[in-house]
């Protein structure tokens, strides 16, 4: 639970993880104690010349409060390891000692109900009112090895080596899980960092403190829930425009009951949150393995920005090859043919019976496959050189290799197979001249897919999004013939119809119309017309308009709407919305409202240009649909980013504007057309009261 009280001053984060000295409060030389794990876990701190004060009030032998010790030396944080109910006292003193930061390891607050709300809460009142920065409470703390800092109790951490990759995690313990899988990657950290309760020290504030970290070249970032979503964004944004971010997301299965007894905090949408965080430049991964293997390629390398980035693959078995060309292509990335001039210089390389177009199989690798490595790289249609080839050094020298196939600005990453420190060795080596590695196919897969979404993503970065002018005021009831109204004056078409208060303006209405009409319940209560009969279609003559009106009076119709009947085509659901954590979105997806449930949908932040808008589609499971699917119309997509970017636009200049979704909006021979619209908007302060009347 994250503190909703304003902080009248507050610091930078540098007494958090570069300070001068540490007061371990609650230390122990009990060896089982979380104090005296502490205390073993930043001896090299204070073999390196930091100042490491121990405090407990019960042990002579230590000074007995954050203020002695800050008398006997410089202390710049606290840790702080003693029951929950000590420690908002504990806090306090520190802040009044002049300590700039403290980390609370211990649980017992939000997370655990009772008390512990009631104590995090006075935490918060402390940071608010005191300015000192506060890391947790509930965090296993965190890992600085470039300063020789290990601020965690948890064991193994001090063999965690200095490196390029960042860890910013809403989790201690994943924190450390990923700090672990990073090392025996072959990466080094250069912070790791378990957010926890969150208190005060958020994942924006970490993400704002690495963005001028010469150490850093690349941040993994673990996401539970988000209290301040464009906080969140805008943090994401600032940094991913300098160093890369690879995010991983928890929450796509319901974990909510689990997530909330976690932290104390709800999980938030795993959907709209990725795909926010996508807009603001991070690359997204599925799990934490992925998550290593991505993240680990980008601290080393990055591929130069293009819209459309190609793979060329080179594999030295074929088996190992098809695996990850199978993976590359789930990813939807671009294989593309090699030049005939790129497969003649192969051919002069390679025994003729191998395969040359891309993927390129070199059969067992010999003294060449640096030139093939150079051969491919150099292609036009390359960005990435995708390798894989088994540790076998009589046969070929692998670091030699790939280090002479290099050509600038086309980064190569090349899965070695094998076992054994040699094995470790080579990888090693490769990374140190950098060149990401993997141990096998999907994890060469899963770093070229994130080569690939930063390529993309630093392509398509344009400027900030200027609302388009757009009906202001926007309020009250609107009924779907004052809905259509309004889309009609942002530009989106939709079909003629009539309003008619009774049966003798429906029959006109149908004599005017001609051909096939839609006959509906007109009443803006009414927001599902089809579940309760309030649709028909179809409709032709006289008697089969009178058997429908007949139909609408059964359910209480006292207005109806006579439309048009569209052509066939593809239906599409658009639609923006004011998401409680991030703010105005919009979200396009197919089949009507089976398309949220299907997971098949694209989502973005508004406002957002007509261009970002139309990348929506290509994001969609089923676009080939909308690309002229069996002799179907083709979907422009300039059309449709404009059209979403003024349904954005619309929600943004309008505060009492809740929600618009035009469904189906269908892509039809003649282009766009919104068959179905509702709007929804605040109660007004007189329609509050009389659905909640005052006792």
């Amino acid at each position: 639970m994250t503190s909703t009280v304003p902080r009248t001053g507050t610091t930078g984060l540098t007494p958090l993880f570069a300070p001068r000295g540490i007061a371990v409060v609650g230390a122990s030389r009990k060896p089982g104690k979380l104090g005296a794990a502490l205390v073993r876990s930043l001896d090299g701190f204070a073999a390196a010349g930091g100042t490491l004060a121990l405090v407990n009030g019960r042990d002579e032998t230590m000074h007995p409060s954050v203020a002695a010790a800050a008398e006997a030396g410089p202390v710049d944080l606290a840790m702080v390891c003693v029951p929950a109910a000590a420690c908002p006292d504990v806090l306090a003193d520190a802040a009044a000692a002049g300590v700039g930061a403290a980390v609370i390891c211990g649980g017992g607050f939000a997370e655990a109900g009772g008390p512990g709300v009631g104590y995090q809460t006075e935490l918060a009142r402390i940071v608010a009112e005191t300015g000192i920065r506060l890391l947790g409470p509930n965090t296993s703390g965190f890992l600085a090895p470039q300063a020789g800092l290990t601020a965690s109790f948890v064991p193994g951490v001090a063999q965690v080596r200095p490196g390029r990759v960042a860890v910013v995690a809403a989790s201690g313990g994943v924190n450390h899980a990923l700090a672990f899988l990073l090392t025996e990657a072959g990466h080094g950290i250069s912070l790791a960092v378990g957010i926890g309760n969150g208190v005060d020290v958020a994942v924006p504030d970490v993400l704002e403190h690495l963005v001028d970290d010469p150490d850093t070249g690349a941040v993994a970032l673990h996401v539970e829930s988000v209290a301040d979503g464009p906080r969140l964004v805008a943090a994401v944004r600032a940094l991913s425009s300098r160093t890369p971010v690879v995010a991983l997301v928890v929450g796509r299965h319901d974990v909510g009951a689990f997530a909330a007894s976690h932290t104390g905090a709800l999980a938030t949408s795993w959907r709209t949150t990725r795909a926010a965080l996508a807009q603001a430049g991070a690359v997204l991964v599925a799990d934490e393995r992925e998550l290593v293997d991505a993240v680990g390629a980008l601290a080393v390398t990055r591929a130069r920005p293009a819209r459309d980035p190609g793979v060329g693959v080179v594999t030295a078995q074929a088996g190992p090859g098809l695996l990850l060309l199978d993976d590359l292509r789930g990813r939807r990335s671009r294989v593309p043919e090699l030049t005939a001039a790129t497969r003649e210089t192969l051919a002069t390389l390679l025994p003729p019976l191998t395969y040359q177009a891309n993927p390129v199989d070199t059969g067992r690798p010999g003294p060449e496959l640096g030139q093939v490595f150079r051969a491919v790289a150099a292609d036009p249609q390359v960005d990435v050189v995708a390798g894989y080839a088994l540790h076998e050094p009589d046969a070929v020298d692998l670091v030699a290799a790939a280090t002479e196939g290099r050509v600038p600005d086309v980064p190569v990453v090349l899965g070695v197979g094998g076992t054994g420190a040699a094995v470790t060795q080579a990888r090693r080596a490769l990374l140190d001249a950098g060149i990401a590695v993997a141990g096998e196919p999907r994890g060469v897969a899963a770093a070229v897919g994130a080569l690939l979404a930063d390529a993309r993503s630093r392509a398509r970065r344009v400027g900030t999004a200027i609302p388009e002018q757009v009906p202001v005021g926007v309020a009250g009831a609107h009924d779907e013939d004052a809905a259509k109204a309004l889309l009609g004056r942002i530009g989106i078409a939709t079909p003629p119809r009539r309003v008619c208060t009774d049966r003798t303006g429906a029959h006109a209405a149908l004599a005017e119309l001609g051909g096939r009409v839609a006959v509906k319940i007109l009443d803006a209560a009414v927001l599902h017309k089809t579940e309760i009969g309030g649709v028909h279609l179809g409709i032709t003559d006289a008697a089969g308009l009178d058997a429908a009106l007949d139909r609408l009076d059964g359910i209480g119709a006292t207005r109806y709407l006579v439309e048009t009947m569209a052509a066939p085509g593809v239906d599409l659901v658009l639609g923006a919305r004011r998401d409680p954590v991030f703010g105005p979105v919009l979200l396009l997806g197919l089949g009507g409202t089976a398309a949220e449930a299907l997971a098949d949908v694209a989502i973005r932040l508004a406002p957002l240009t007509a261009d970002e808008a139309a990348e929506m589609p290509a994001e969609l499971a089923g676009h080939v649909l909308l690309e002229g699917w069996r002799g179907g119309p083709v979907l422009d997509p300039a059309a449709l980013g404009r059209t979403a970017a003024r349904l954005g636009d619309l929600l943004v200049a309008n505060p009492d504007l809740d929600e618009i979704e035009v469904n189906p909006l269908r892509l039809t021979p003649d282009g766009l057309l919104a068959l179905d619209a509702v709007v929804v908007t605040r109660p007004t302060p007189r329609e509050a009261d009389d659905a909640h009347p005052h006792p």
